[in-house]
C-alpha cells in the first residue's frame, strides 16, 4: 500500500486542532445550555454551612448560572448558612470574645428541614469544626459523627444531600499560627476533606472544593508567593467563591468548559454582563436568606433580622421576575 505524505496544510491543521478545540470550548461557556441534569426534579434547593455559605457569593453564582441557562427553571434557592456554625457541636474557649459559643447545627436542623421542605441539600462544613487547632482524634470524631447525623437526618426528611468538602484555609493570611510540628490548619482540613471523599464508597454524593482550591492557590503562588485568595485565611473573596461554584456546577451537569471559566461573568451569556442581573440575583437570595433565618428562629446573636416570610417571598417573586426577564435577553455573539 502506498503511503501518501501529509501535506503542509494537513500538518498545520493537525497542530492547530488542540487550540481550535480549546477556543471552541471557551466560546461555548457563555452560550445557553440545557437545564442541569443534577437539578432534575429539584424545586427547593437548600444550602447549609457556616459564614462562607452565609456570605453566599457561591450560592449567588450558581443561582445566576442556572437561570441564565434556563429562565424557566423552577428551582428556588434557599441559603440558610450561619456564621461560625459547626456540625460537630464544638466551640473554643473565648469564642467571639467570650460573648457566645459557636452555633451548633444540631440545634436548628429539624426546624429548617420541617419548614423549608427541600428536595436537595448542599452542605458545606468543616472549616470551623477543627476549631483552628492541630488535628485531634476526639475533635475529628465529633466532626465525623456530626456529618453522619446530618446525612441521616436529611435523608430521613425525604430530601437528597450532597456534601461539599471545606474550602481551603490559607495559613499565609490566616490568624491561626503554625502548629508546633510545623504544619498548619489547612493540613487539618485536608484530613476532614479526605474523609468526606472516602464516604463516596458508602454511596454519599460528595463534591470536592478543598483540593481543587489547594491546587489553584499553589499554582498561583508559584508566580506570586503572596497571591491572596482570602483576606483572613478563612473567607474567600469573589474569585474563591467562583472556584467553589464552578466545581458544584460541573458536578451538577454544566458543560466541562464552565470548569475552566475564570469568573462567573465568563460563564454567563455575554448579553447579561452590562445588566444588573447578578446584582438582582444577590438581592433576591439575601432577602430570602434573612427571612428564612428569622422564620426558623436562629439563635446566634448578631444575625440581621429578615422580613416576615410572606413579605420576603413576595419581594423575592418580583426580583425573580426581573431576573428571568433579563435572562431572556438575546445573547451577544
Amino acid at each position: 500500500m502506498k503511503i501518501v505524505p501529509k501535506s503542509a496544510f494537513t500538518r498545520r491543521l493537525g497542530a492547530m486542532l488542540p487550540v481550535l478545540l480549546l477556543c471552541f470550548m471557551l466560546a461555548g461557556v457563555g452560550a445557553r445550555a440545557a437545564s442541569l441534569p443534577g437539578l432534575k426534579n429539584v424545586h427547593r434547593l437548600l444550602f447549609l454551612g457556616d459564614s462562607i455559605t452565609y456570605a453566599g457569593l457561591y450560592v449567588n453564582d450558581i443561582h445566576a448560572y442556572v437561570v441564565s441557562q434556563d429562565p424557566d427553571s423552577p428551582v428556588v434557592f434557599l441559603n440558610l448558612g450561619l456564621s461560625s456554625e459547626t456540625v460537630s457541636g464544638l466551640t473554643e474557649p473565648g469564642h467571639a470574645g467570650g460573648k457566645f459559643p459557636r452555633p451548633d447545627l444540631h440545634e436548628r436542623l429539624a426546624r429548617i428541614l420541617a419548614q423549608t421542605k427541600p428536595d436537595l441539600v448542599l452542605a458545606c462544613y468543616g472549616m470551623n469544626d477543627g476549631i483552628y487547632q492541630p488535628l485531634d482524634g476526639a475533635r475529628f470524631q465529633k466532626f465525623r459523627e456530626g456529618m453522619n447525623w446530618l446525612h441521616e437526618q436529611v435523608l430521613h426528611s425525604g430530601a437528597k444531600i450532597i456534601h461539599l468538602t471545606p474550602p481551603t484555609y490559607d495559613p499565609l493570611a490566616g490568624h491561626a499560627t503554625p502548629f508546633a510540628d510545623g504544619t498548619d490548619y489547612n493540613t487539618v482540613l485536608n484530613h476532614y476533606a479526605a474523609w468526606l471523599l472516602d464516604q463516596r464508597t458508602n454511596h454519599w454524593e460528595v463534591i470536592d472544593l478543598h483540593f481543587p482550591m489547594n491546587q489553584f492557590l499553589a499554582r498561583e503562588r508559584k508566580s506570586d508567593p503572596t497571591y491572596p485568595l482570602t483576606k483572613d485565611g478563612i473567607h474567600p473573596g469573589p474569585l474563591g467563591h467562583w472556584l467553589m461554584a464552578r466545581e458544584i456546577l460541573v458536578h451538577l451537569g454544566a458543560p466541562a468548559a464552565v470548569g475552566s471559566a475564570e469568573s462567573v461573568d465568563q460563564a454567563l451569556p455575554a448579553g447579561l454582563h452590562s445588566t444588573d442581573f447578578l446584582k438582582t440575583v444577590t438581592e433576591c437570595d439575601t432577602v430570602l436568606r434573612n427571612a428564612w433565618l428569622t422564620k426558623t428562629k436562629v439563635t446566634r446573636p448578631g444575625v440581621k433580622p429578615g422580613l416576615p416570610l410572606p413579605e420576603a417571598e413576595a419581594k423575592a417573586a418580583q426580583l425573580s421576575a426581573t431576573i428571568r426577564s433579563l435572562a431572556r435577553l438575546p445573547t451577544t455573539p
